[in-house]
């Protein structure tokens, strides 16, 4: 039996954004267990992140069915952390996973189709030992499956009583209108759309963002950091103990060029003026715009969550800050 007693007060440490036209609101900052949560990470150090961001009122947990490793890990042990710790909390939790990437071997373990999407939520909801999820996702576009049938499934995935609410991640601005029509043919809930997007990568600024308010689909963003970029840690280069120092990592040693270091250097001194850390104000700089839902961290420590969360007391930009980021960004 678990001895964890949630924050009496965690409602009011965090702030709430309405998700498009819907009916659902999510804190402005959700928690991705796309790292530290695999068998590979620390049990207890991911457990100490889940109560600690529940504590603090992030009611928005985000998984995905290859997230680990080895795949299908995250779930397991978020899973075994549930079962534990927030059981007894499942009507106050928004839980999603996806699908879409690499998953299993053989031409049915990937992409679009409607027997992936199916069969993969079946076993992450095994794993996690859930009987539904809040939000279920497809993780990627795909070329070459129509898309009437990859939002088919979503709907039946409803339908069945397995999901709530579906979304889409990495969609184009087009593709996000004909699957948003699609699924209000279906009448299928389509609550929203997660993208990468900081302040180094505004693709969603290309009419993504537009198309999403125009339909009242909400956003969730991921990446808020440029994988650490955004931070501290590349102040003077790049340490040792760094993700672009570590083999087989997403961000590579190449990324961190002389130009970046220099950027971010600057950028960490509009963040100070502001009494923030350059995390706080990259998280901040996401919120200032409505259009965003909330934003997806990820954490390694305990101490980089909080940090994150201190980043909601200022989401105002003066006009000179906006323009000062803007030409240190050459955007």
């Amino acid at each position: 039996m678990s001895t964890y007693q949630p924050d009496e007060k965690r409602y009011e440490k965090m702030q709430y954004r309405r998700c498009g036209k819907s009916g659902i609101k999510l804190p402005l900052i959700s928690l991705g267990l796309w790292h530290n949560f695999g068998d590979n990470d620390d049990f207890g150090n991911a457990r100490n992140i889940l109560r600690t961001a529940f504590n603090n009122g992030i009611t928005h947990f985000d998984l995905a069915n290859n997230y680990g490793p080895p795949y299908g890990s995250a779930e397991k042990n978020f899973g075994k952390i549930f079962k534990e710790d927030f059981q007894a909390y499942r009507d106050e939790l928004i839980i999603s996973t996806k699908a879409g990437w690499d998953m299993w071997p053989g031409p049915y373990g990937n992409f679009g189709s409607r027997k992936y999407l199916i069969a993969s939520l079946d076993q992450s909801l095994k794993r996690m030992g859930l009987d539904y999820v809040d939000i279920f996702y497809h993780h990627r576009p795909d070329p070459e499956t129509p898309l009437e049938e990859t939002m088919g499934a979503l709907d039946q995935i409803v339908r069945d009583g397995k999901a709530l609410y579906v979304g889409i991640s990495q969609y184009n601005a087009e593709d996000t209108a004909k699957a948003a029509k699609i699924l209000k043919e279906q009448r299928t809930p389509f609550l929203i759309h997660q993208p990468r997007y900081n302040m180094m990568d505004r693709w969603v600024e290309d009419g993504l963002l537009d198309t999403l308010e125009r339909i009242g689909i909400g956003s969730i963003v991921f990446s808020p950091l440029e994988q650490g970029i955004l931070t501290s840690k590349y102040l003077h280069g790049i340490p040792e103990d760094s993700r672009a120092a570590t083999e087989g990592s997403y961000l590579d040693r190449s990324q961190i060029t002389d130009e970046v270091v220099a950027q971010v250097q600057e950028l960490n001194k509009i963040a100070e003026s502001r009494g923030q850390s350059l995390a706080q104000m990259a998280v901040a700089w996401l919120l200032k715009d409505h259009r965003v839902t909330s934003v997806l961290v990820g954490v390694s420590k305990v101490s980089q969550l909080e940090d994150n969360i201190a980043a909601i007391q200022n989401i105002e930009f003066s006009k000179e800050e906006l323009q000062k980021i803007d030409k240190i960004l050459k955007k």
